[in-house]
């Protein structure tokens, strides 16, 4: 389910690639490296002033990528994912945010490295698609973790009232109580379960869909991440750059943002997407209703 591309934990730390940015616009400054992310994120100018970073990575699932060898012993990945995280963290501001999107076979290993390096977990979400690859084996995989963790759980940034969804007690059931409240009036900030229209995995007829993408994250589920933990300006960070769903939300939302990305040809492509095609349903799932039963 990744979103990403990144080199192998086995490859050498350095090699010809440079660290030097190599993609930038301005208004609001947005950047893309082409690098191997432990390296750039060794480097960065910007080390320790990084507001939010979401990383989505590989996921290890012999998942045939360009330039990354997906199929790496168990304990190769791990190291890897350690390394990543670790260098994350160092980026990090005081009052930062990251959020890691991970499927089942990794989140847990993941979670107790997070709290060992001293990180706050804020919530432990859940993004559910509708259709999951069908096996016969055990129950079908409809979700990925999505992790919220924060350096300092008190000085993060949090906007719960710019990512509302319209409440059950409104949509269902008319509650009088709800819509008598001093604000947000038959609103919510959203469970940790998410799902609704245009929540699902972007499949080939998803007019968000790049080619040549193995996987996309939806721009709704990057919306809700950046406007929630992000103000207008910070900077947002994605250490697996991929189709270049977070640059391309972060941008039309006013932050300014930097993303890494081990492919030429894949950075090339989602830079393309950034600058060129932008973002396709900006604010459209804001305030929708969630609700599985009709109003009563």
């Amino acid at each position: 389910m990744s979103d990403s591309h990144s080199p192998p934990s086995s490859s050498p730390a350095n090699d010809d690639r440079s660290v030097s940015v190599h993609y930038q616009v301005s208004q609001p400054d947005t950047q893309a490296y082409v690098g191997d992310c432990r390296d750039v994120l060794e480097s960065l100018p910007e080390r320790g002033n990084v507001d939010l970073i979401f990383a989505d990575p590989p996921f290890n699932w012999s998942v045939a990528y360009e330039q990354w060898d997906d199929s790496m012993p168990r304990e190769d990945y791990e190291e890897f994912t350690r390394a990543w995280l670790d260098k994350c963290i160092d980026v990090l501001a005081p009052h930062g945010s990251m959020w890691v999107n991970i499927p089942d076979d990794s989140a847990a290993e993941i979670v107790m490295h997070l709290k060992q390096r001293g990180m706050h977990m804020i919530n432990w979400c859940i993004w559910h698609f509708r259709f999951g690859q069908h096996r016969d084996g055990g129950f079908i995989n409809s979700k990925v973790h999505a992790l919220y963790f924060a350096k300092d759980r008190k000085k993060r940034t949090w906007n719960g009232d710019a990512v509302l969804e319209q409440s059950d007690r409104a949509a269902i059931y008319g509650d009088k109580r709800t819509m008598a409240k001093s604000k947000n009036q038959g609103m919510r900030v959203p469970m940790d379960v998410w799902y609704g229209k245009y929540w699902g995995r972007i499949q080939g007829n998803n007019k968000e869909r790049r080619p040549q993408h193995q996987n996309q994250i939806p721009e709704v589920y990057l919306e809700r991440v950046i406007l929630a933990c992000s103000n207008p300006g910070d900077l947002v960070l994605d250490p697996f750059l991929g189709s270049g769903t977070t640059l391309t939300v972060a941008r039309a939302h006013g932050r300014r943002s930097i993303g890494i990305e081990y492919s030429p040809e894949t950075a090339n492509s989602a830079w393309q997407r950034v600058t060129e095609i932008g973002m396709l349903r900006k604010d459209i799932a804001l305030g929708q209703s969630t609700a599985i039963f009709e109003r009563r």
